[in-house]
């Protein structure tokens, strides 16, 4: 992203969920801050009314493939029908490759109606050899202008979200940073 303005674009990766998305959304509003949920389509099929209440915040949304598909380790034509599955469910041309794995012709079959995006800071938070702070320690070590920040509203990264999240918007909203959503255009 631009890297002139004091901007960073929170991204969340694998929900919607109960357990943990509206915490996430609560913690965003607290700050004013914007952010991106790359949503799995299993899940927001389960969820609709918390995707409803993402894009009801003013969040963007994009597709994280419908089952979390690694692309490393699915054909072409597998990871390009489960993306156009997820898309059922999110009407968005943003798209990220679950663990960053996507093969060349996957990216040439995704392109003509997605914009891919990927990171510069990945949080860590799905990571249980770490706490809470050595992933904001990450974050904090690594982000500047423009920055994109992966973080995960999943269970499996819950404990150390709660902790490196609400760390992340304080310390860069101290910072005169501001936190945007990725437009999809």
């Amino acid at each position: 992203m631009d890297r002139k303005d004091k901007v960073l674009y929170l991204t969340f990766d694998d929900g919607p969920i109960p357990e943990v998305t509206p915490w996430v959304l609560e913690t965003l509003n607290k700050f004013n801050a914007k952010a991106t949920f790359f949503c799995i389509g299993q899940n927001a099929e389960k969820y609709p009314e918390i995707l409803k209440n993402i894009l009801d915040a003013g969040h963007s949304v994009g597709n994280h493939t419908m089952q979390h598909l690694n692309g490393w380790k699915s054909s072409c034509k597998e990871y390009s029908q489960d993306v156009m599955e997820c898309k059922k469910f999110i009407y968005s041309s943003l798209f990220r490759p679950p663990y960053g794995k996507i093969k060349i012709s996957q990216v040439r079959a995704l392109k003509k109606e997605f914009k891919i995006i990927m990171w510069d800071v990945l949080s860590k938070d799905y990571d249980r050899s770490l706490n809470g702070d050595a992933c904001f320690e990450q974050i904090k070590r690594k982000s500047r202008n423009g920055s994109i920040i992966v973080f995960h509203d999943s269970v499996k990264a819950e404990e150390r979200l709660r902790f490196a999240l609400p760390e992340t918007l304080k310390y860069f909203s101290q910072s005169g940073f501001e936190f945007k959503a990725i437009s999809p255009s």
